[in-house]
């Protein structure tokens, strides 16, 4: 029976602890404890401490591990998050979840946008830990999360039709466009095709990646094959909200059109005379494939002219036609002018540039218009130079000259020849009398210039030949000292008509003439002094010649030249003096000047030993000073010597 009383106590006072202890957390509500700064709330850590998902296509969620660790010693209950935004969501784990101590959970964070644009929210987890017979301990910990809606990528092509019109059959043309990505998030292109027959894509790089608003290039050839209407599409795949999209092709091949050119494709006359005319042809000729024909053909200027083509005129394809076009200058100068052809081919109008040069007569001129030769001796010649000019606006022609009178010919000029505008020759006329008297004659000029025969008047007179002579005929200069010189004269003169010295020759350098300049004339009768000089480089005899080239008929005229080279006497002189009486002497040095008693110079490079020495160096028709000095072994030098005095030849 006791015993039954104490169980029932003990059961009382178990039920009586279990109502406090439940009255004790009703009536004590626990307060929550932030996840910073306080000591309980560094027991739960979070990683990372924000998450950040960037931009998300709307439609779609992307997910993000969050690692829960306990740090601190005793275990931890988390409950169930709750995140403040409902684009976002926690998952991953089932709470409440009790985490032992230093351990570690990863749970997910899920966005998925319900709207465009940026958009920031809270997840806020609550843990706590039980303390024997005591309250337990909470902590909140926050992490901020945030994301960005987007639009999914689209593709747009710009344009969304290409049309290449004609295009002539055999060859190609390109058109551009561009691509772009209209959406919120990335788009890939995986494949452009081109259908349809002559259509073909370039220029884009597959596959390619185009961020939000990001363009690419790309490139729609045509190359019809045939003729006729062509369409088709370009298809591009990518992974927009637009897989497939098609871009509109169409063009028409159409066969070569016809094609006026013209062959030349210009006309230069070149220079005409004024009152002349001048005739070149040209073809007009069809290089397309189709016939074209020609309905007018305009001149710009009155001085050209066409001929040899009837309008209208139709040219099938490779087919071409010649005519002629005609310059007629109607005054001197430049004139330039366009042929307008006008048909119906691709090319429509085509221009002939024609250019010419209207000019007046040619007119030659001789200048001088007479030549006059003076005394010419017979058996010689003398020659005077012609110029013949070209005055006029238009080339000449020099067909013919032939001189007249006795003794006279012409050279340097070979006909026919031809003289451009304001060009001109010059040649020789040569007057060779056979014998004395006067002479007279013409050259008669015969050309295709305005005036066709021009006429230069010659006149000259034929005199016994001149003779020179040199008096004397040699000239010796005996012994001349080598590096000294010796002058004599001689005089020349001249006989039966004038003389004109041209050059004077010597064979030997040692032998120069002075006092004449040539070319110099020596009027018939009279004479000319001139001066040989002779100096010798070297000793021995020299011989030469002097010859004076003339119009002489004994031209030249040579002098004979002598003489010898001596080699000039060396002087030198013969010092001796007293010893001096110093028993220190090392030796002696020797002194010169040019004047009595100074200043002097000394002559040796090193003391002399002895009492004497000889100076070498001396000048002919000089006189020196010299003096001696000793000098001892500490170098000090005595005072100067009497002087003596030595006189050279």
């Amino acid at each position: 029976m006791q015993s039954f009383v104490l169980r029932r106590r003990g059961i009382r006072s178990f039920l009586l602890l279990s109502i406090l202890f439940t009255l004790y957390n009703f009536t004590f509500p626990v307060a929550a404890f932030s996840d910073s700064g306080t000591w309980e709330g560094t027991r739960l850590r979070v990683s990372p401490a924000s998450v950040s998902f960037g931009n998300v296509v709307l439609g779609s969620s992307q997910t993000q591990s969050m690692v829960l660790t306990n740090s601190s010693s005793s275990e931890l209950t988390i409950t169930q998050p709750s995140v403040n935004n409902s684009a976002f969501a926690v998952g991953g784990v089932t709470y409440p979840l009790i985490l032992a101590a230093g351990t570690s959970v990863t749970c997910t964070v899920t966005f998925a946008p319900q709207a465009g644009g940026a958009t920031s929210g809270t997840v806020s987890i609550v843990s706590y830990f039980r303390r024997r017979y005591r309250r337990p301990i909470y902590a909140t910990s926050t992490v901020p999360v945030s994301g960005s809606g987007v639009v999914a990528g689209q593709l747009v092509a710009n344009p969304q039709s290409l049309s290449f019109g004609n295009v002539q059959v055999g060859s190609s043309q390109s058109l551009t466009g561009t691509l772009s990505n209209s959406g919120g998030s990335n788009l890939t292109i995986s494949q452009a095709v081109a259908t349809g027959t002559g259509f073909s894509v370039s220029g884009l790089t597959l596959p390619t990646t185009l961020g939000p608003g990001q363009t690419v290039a790309f490139s729609v050839a045509f190359a019809p094959l045939a003729s006729g209407s062509l369409s088709g599409s370009m298809s591009i795949s990518s992974n927009g909200t637009n897989p497939s999209l098609a871009v509109g092709l169409a063009g028409t091949g159409v066969l070569a059109a016809g094609t006026l050119s013209s062959i030349p494709s210009g006309l230069s006359f070149g220079n005409v005379q004024v009152g002349n005319n001048r005739v070149l042809s040209m073809t007009l000729a069809n290089s397309g494939g189709s016939s074209i024909t020609i309905s007018q053909a305009n001149l710009s200027s009155s001085s050209f002219n066409v001929s040899g083509l009837a309008l209208p005129l139709t040219l099938n394809a490779g087919q071409s036609s010649a005519f002629n076009v005609l310059f007629a200058p109607q005054a001197a100068g430049n004139v330039t002018g366009t042929l307008t052809v006008v048909s119906n081919a691709s090319n429509g109008s085509i221009g002939i540039s024609l250019a010419g040069t209207g000019v007046t007569p040619a007119v030659l001129n001789a200048s001088p218009g007479s030549l006059s030769f003076g005394n010419v001796g017979t058996g010689s010649s003398q020659t005077l130079s012609e110029t013949l000019t070209n005055s006029g606006g238009s080339a000449l022609t020099i067909s013919q000259i032939t001189p007249s009178g006795a003794g006279f010919s012409f050279s340097g000029i070979n006909p026919p020849v031809t003289l451009n505008p304001g060009q001109n020759l010059t040649f020789n006329i040569s007057f060779a009398p056979a014998s004395a008297g006067s002479s007279s004659g013409a050259l008669s000029i015969a050309s295709n210039a305005s005036n066709p025969a021009v006429s230069v008047g010659l006149s000259g007179i034929g005199v016994t030949p001149g003779q020179l002579s040199v008096s004397p005929g040699s000239l010796s200069f005996g012994n001349v000292t080598v590096g000294n010189s010796a002058s004599q004269s001689a005089t020349l003169a001249a006989s039966n008509a004038p003389i004109t010295i041209s050059s004077l020759l010597a064979n030997s350098s040692e032998f120069t003439v002075s006092g004449i300049s040539v070319p110099i004339t020596i009027p018939a009768g009279n004479t000319a002094t001139l001066n040989v000089v002779f100096r010798p480089q070297a000793s021995g005899t020299a011989s030469a010649s002097l010859g004076f080239v003339s119009n002489a008929s004994n031209s030249p005229t040579l002098q004979a030249l002598t003489g010898t080279g001596v080699a000039p006497v060396q002087h030198s002189v013969i010092l001796t003096w007293n010893a001096s009486t110093s028993s220190s002497v090392m030796g002696y040095n020797i002194y010169r000047g040019a004047n009595s008693g100074g200043p002097y110079t000394k002559i040796n490079s090193a003391l002399t030993q002895g009492t004497s020495d000889t100076d070498s160096t001396v000048q002919n028709a000089q006189t020196y000073y010299y003096v001696v000095t000793a000098v001892d072994s500490s170098g000090r030098e005595s005072v100067f010597s009497n002087q003596v005095q030595a006189v050279i030849p």
